[in-house]
């Protein structure tokens, strides 16, 4: 038999669980996490995130993840945790602990600056 492609030839295709993989990722394992999980290598699972189906659960297990911090992050509110409701308020809903304060000189009128030569040699 001269060239051509041959019948089972090849290196079997890693088996990758799509609910394990899922749940690892609601945990926000990293790449490296799961491949040594899997027993494959990084570039494994980085070629599978390129096929629709391992994408899907990759994403959906992610949001899964997210959720459940935002979840544990509004109980800590909920329980009167004042630093996480500071935190969730500048995340959230953009608020800032930034004052602004104005200057003004004698009198309410404008600030004057006086450079003189002593200043030089501050």
């Amino acid at each position: 038999m001269l060239g051509g492609a041959r019948s089972g030839a090849g290196r079997r295709p890693a088996r990758i669980d799509l609910i394990e993989l899922e749940k690892l990722c609601s945990l926000q394992a990293t790449d490296e996490e799961l491949a040594s999980f899997f027993g494959v290598s990084v570039r494994t699972v980085e070629n599978r995130r390129k096929q629709p189906k391992y994408a899907e659960a990759m994403n959906r297990g992610r949001a899964k993840g997210r959720i459940s911090v935002r979840r544990a992050q509004m109980k800590l509110l909920e329980s009167g945790s004042a630093s996480m409701g500071i935190w969730l308020g500048k995340q959230l809903l953009g608020q800032s602990d930034l004052q602004k304060v104005e200057t003004t000189g004698r009198d309410g009128g404008p600030l004057t600056i006086v450079i003189s030569k002593e200043d030089e040699n501050l």
